[in-house]
């Protein structure tokens, strides 16, 4: 296999892993049945890096990137499974993005690729939201993570980022990603100061406060006192 395409085959299969991992197993749906209630992270999500994810595996974009890292500028990329899985939604995953049906909405690095598969937590979201409205009912967090809900997604991150030869992610296995600091320095990744920068993941707004207790999101609280006012659809929900 030839290693210096630009690749997500290993990064996909720790992947699938990793999401074994959660406690219930969801189907993805793709990020218009998430902007249903999120529009405003959704707005700024569509503005983002990770949405133009699968714009740079497209014939002569990114030219000088991929000259760099010995790639061909003009191929196209878009269909090449050793690319794709780093460019979309649930690749290799039940209700996940497929080459044969590609589906726009899991086009992208988008809402499950960090938070898991949504169909189990998404009704539970809705569910608890209408008991908030209803009584100021607040659900444990823990459902969340039971339905499936991922909070520390360092290592969904990490096995594309940092899939490569000499990284310091102790997951990386070959084939490798061709794109690494020693092609260029703004490929080093620090996820703390990666998940900070609205321009590659999302703005963040104001949540109703409808879920409670552990497991907490470790950067619930800084992104919560910055938060803008939630947008009119806005439902309670968890960044």
């Amino acid at each position: 296999m030839n290693y210096r395409i630009v690749t997500a085959f290993a990064a996909a299969a720790v992947f699938l892993v990793l999401a074994g991992t959660a406690s219930a197993e969801g189907t993805f749906e793709g990020r218009k049945k998430c902007y249903n209630c999120h529009k405003g992270e959704g707005e700024s999500w569509d503005k983002s890096l990770h949405a133009k994810a699968m714009e740079s595996l497209k014939p002569n974009t990114r030219k000088e990137a991929k000259v760099k890292a010995k790639l061909d500028p003009k191929k196209d990329y878009t269909k090449d499974k050793d690319c794709v899985g780093c460019h979309v939604t649930g690749w290799g995953q039940e209700g996940g993005y497929t080459i044969e049906e590609p589906e726009k909405f899991l086009t992208g690095v988008g809402c499950e690729s960090c938070h898991g598969a949504g169909s189990a937590y998404r009704k539970l979201h809705r569910k608890a939201g209408e008991a908030f409205e209803k009584s100021q009912k607040e659900t444990p967090r823990e459902k969340l993570v039971e339905a499936g809900q991922d909070f520390e997604f360092a290592e969904k991150c990490n096995s594309c980022h940092l899939n490569y030869e000499g990284s310091p992610w102790k997951g990386a296995k070959k084939p490798y990603t061709p794109f690494t600091p020693t092609v260029d320095k703004k490929y080093a990744f620090d996820f703390d100061k990666s998940v900070r920068n609205d321009k590659a993941m999302h703005e963040h707004f104001k949540l109703a406060g409808t879920f409670s207790g552990d497991p907490t999101p470790k950067f619930h609280e800084e992104f919560q006192k910055n938060a803008k006012p939630p947008v009119k659809s806005d439902a309670g929900g968890e960044d």
